[in-house]
């Protein structure tokens, strides 16, 4: 069965392109106008991922998205007219899982999108051989996609679970930006390093919320690596 897509947009040519481009590729598309409309098709729909406009009257895509993520980790790929790097820096942090912008490639916004689902697929098919991860207080189920810190479930967009299921697998290594980004992409995107640095800080925001200050530590000049998570020596 083909992936289904939402294409969120005001404007009736950019859905016609999305769908065009997305059907091509042999996905399947439900199109909203506006922000309600989006949330309606979120319920009535479950789609695997959505492509979010930000710029929309009345609700805003990240208006939109901070309704999703109340229920829903779906994907979400924000699509906007604007380039500032507030925007884009916003949009990661309320759960965004990638930025497109205005005039974009339909083939590399269709590369994008198949990015994204091959990840989130393979996460929830299996871990390293099936097995839930895990460090100090933190625990990670790759198959069903689940992350908690002493058993407070953390809210993790597919690619903040991909950049730490990364730091995980191997918790005493420093991991630089660019092997961030080939594990959070799968090196086929380039991206720039602010956005690991939205992503990165996004979930220290999840794990202070859940108790932990210390669980990514920045090595100055070189990258990240795995904090304690509740480990006492």
């Amino acid at each position: 069965m083909a992936s289904l897509i939402l294409v969120v947009d005001d404007d009736p040519h950019i859905r016609d392109v999305l769908c065009f481009a997305l059907g091509r590729a042999g996905y399947s598309t439900v199109v909203a106008r506006n922000g309600v409309e989006a949330l309606a098709s979120v319920e009535a729909h479950a789609p695997r991922l959505i492509v979010l406009d930000v710029g929309m009257p009345d609700m805003d895509g990240l208006a939109v998205c901070r309704q999703v993520r109340r229920t829903s980790d779906v994907p979400i790929l924000f699509l906007s007219a604007r380039d500032e790097e507030i925007d884009r820096v916003l949009g990661l942090e309320i759960g965004g899982d990638d930025y497109v912008t205005k005039p974009f490639s339909p083939r590399e916004l269709v590369a994008r999108v198949g990015i994204i689902l091959r990840r989130t697929a393979a996460q929830a098919a299996s871990g390293p051989s099936g097995k839930v991860l895990s460090h100090g207080d933190l625990t990670l189920d790759p198959e069903r996609h689940d992350a908690a810190f002493d058993a407070q479930p953390l809210a993790l967009t597919a690619t903040e679970f991909a950049i730490l299921r990364t730091l995980v697998a191997r918790p005493g290594l420093i991991f630089s930006r660019d092997q961030l980004m080939d594990a959070a992409y799968d090196g086929r995107v380039h991206v720039s390093d602010r956005t690991i640095d939205s992503h990165i800080r996004n979930m220290r925001a999840k794990f202070a919320a859940a108790g932990c200050v210390d669980a990514i530590v920045t090595v100055h000049g070189v990258g990240f690596r795995l904090g304690r998570c509740g480990i006492r020596t």
